[in-house]
């Protein structure tokens, strides 16, 4: 009988390191390790980092000086770090850091179980060392598809990188994709939510001058529309009713495949699979909208009319600097095209403050364009160097407590605004996802403008008992915040649609 190996997957940062973590469980688990929920309860914690801006690293470090402290008292034997700070500083972090027992970069996802095996028996696994990874592939976009040897975390496929899990379907470990066609996907659920994210694509070929993430992630290179949709049908199949498409830029979808308009016949494709409720898209460039993807994101059923688009900033002067495109009225007029089509449409989106260079000027343009927007979520970050980065190198820097003085200015605004934003949404009618129920908040879902973990949610009441997974209609009552209050006018899918109680 072979030896039982355990394994836990801890993962920080975005939906999209969510999407590595469960291919690399797809693997383990087709190499027949166990996979865990806790870190006290496996042999190996494996933590997927997050390398973005300094707090998401703060928090990488933290998590694996957590996991380290198991060794001292339970059953967690090594402790190895993957995903994007792994990647990005590699050697450095194992220097830096050794409670980590392995620091693995995207080359090594292939063979992640042979590297925890070789880690868990006290071998030695060479820390990852750093490289430029948007070298890898042909600077031409047309060349890039089939581009051999690049690890691209979240595209794995069963007969592309990896033999197919074996045995019939039924003799698999749960969850874990069979090979049902030449391409099946390889990854494995870690927890029931009635959503999951979908990769599109990987890396960026942008050079915003703030951001080092194609440095570590790459130029930009699109999954097959076959290998997405297979992926959804294999999710709706796991119960996933709602599917989140993210890459680093999903406006750029099919470029590198010759149809730089592909997004706009997959979207359709994807709301017909069955079992799936809503398809939502993230990740939105403005500078890269166009009005047929427009019309797609409003005018198709299933597809929620969602718009995270990262605006960054609208003063043009701060936008230059950081290599990028538009201004307030632009932006004001994108907004304006999507709510004629659409006048719920939900709107997010990311913003810098105190940008090397940025004046009080550029501040109050800032706010006039969030105080106009109206949108309904809106993150805010003060600026700080990243390395590798032509920002970094920019000489006109704020003094940090002026960049955190404008960082609290904004974040008070940007919260009262999407609180006015939510209450706008009073008597509107919501089709809402749930998500949970709990002792504490009740039964709690999201509506079409409501992304997981970074937008609002919405309280449902009701007098029936609803499970995550179930579609509801429901009327916006009243507003806490960004959170609204809806009752439940019908639940879908139970027989006909019933009544809801009163």
């Amino acid at each position: 009988m072979p030896e039982r190996r355990t394994v836990a997957l801890v993962t920080l940062g975005c939906a999209r390191n969510e999407v590595d973590s469960e291919e690399l469980a797809g693997r383990l688990a087709a190499d027949g390790w166990e996979l865990v929920e806790e870190a006290a309860d496996a042999d190996v914690a494996v933590v997927n980092t997050c390398g973005f801006v300094e707090a998401a690293k703060k928090d990488s470090v933290d998590a694996l000086l957590e996991a380290n402290d198991l060794k001292d008292h339970g059953r967690t034997q090594a402790v190895v770090a993957v995903g994007c700070m792994a990647e990005r500083y590699g050697k450095e972090l194992a220097e830096a850091l050794p409670e980590a027992d392995g620091v693995l970069g995207f080359d090594d996802y292939s063979d992640i179980s042979g590297r925890l095996q070789t880690i868990l028996s006290g071998g030695n696994v060479e820390a990852h060392t750093p490289r430029d990874r948007r070298k890898l592939l042909p600077i031409s976009p047309a060349e890039r598809q089939g581009s051999a040897g690049v690890a691209l975390p979240g595209h794995a496929q069963t007969g592309s990188d990896a033999a197919p899990p074996a045995g019939s379907p039924e003799d698999l470990p749960e969850g874990v994709a069979p090979a049902s066609g030449p391409r099946a996907p390889l990854r494995r659920r870690l927890g029931s939510s009635p959503v999951a994210s979908v990769k599109l694509a990987s890396g960026c070929d942008r050079r915003c001058s703030f951001c080092a993430i194609p440095s570590f992630r790459g130029s930009f290179i699109s999954r097959r529309p076959s290998d997405v949709l297979g992926e959804t049908r294999w999710l709706a199949g796991q119960g996933v009713k709602e599917i989140m498409l993210v890459s680093e830029n999903n406006t750029s979808y099919g470029k590198d495949l010759g149809d730089i308009r592909l997004l706009e016949t997959l979207l359709p494709e994807l709301a017909a699979v069955d079992g799936i409720e809503r398809i939502r898209v993230s990740y939105l460039q403005p500078a890269e909208m166009r009005p047929g993807l427009i019309d797609v994101l409003t005018g198709t059923d299933k597809v929620a009319p969602y718009f995270d688009l990262s605006f960054q900033h609208s003063a043009p002067g701060v936008l230059r600097a950081m290599r990028r495109f538009g201004d307030t009225d632009r932006f004001l007029d994108l907004l304006a095209q999507i709510r004629t089509k659409a006048p719920q449409a939900g709107a997010r989106s990311n913003f810098i403050v105190g940008f090397p260079g940025e004046s009080e000027s550029d501040l109050a343009e800032l706010e006039r364009f969030i105080t106009e927007a109206r949108l309904d979520a809106i993150g805010v970050f003060g600026y700080s160097d990243e390395d590798g980065t032509e920002a970094a190198s920019y000489e006109d820097k704020l003094d940090p407590d002026v960049v955190a003085e404008r960082l609290a200015r904004v974040s008070r605004l940007a919260e009262e605004l999407t609180a006015q934003r939510a209450e706008e949404r009073v008597g509107e009618t919501v089709r809402v996802l749930v998500d949970r129920t709990d002792d504490e908040d009740g039964i709690v879902g999201r509506a079409a403008h409501q992304a997981p973990e970074t937008d609002g949610v919405t309280l449902l009441s009701t007098d029936q008992e609803l499970e995550p997974g179930r579609m509801v209609e429901a009327k916006v009552v009243a507003s806490e915040g960004v959170d609204l209050v809806a009752e439940v006018l019908s639940v879908e899918g139970a027989g006909c649609t019933e009544e809801a109680a009163r």
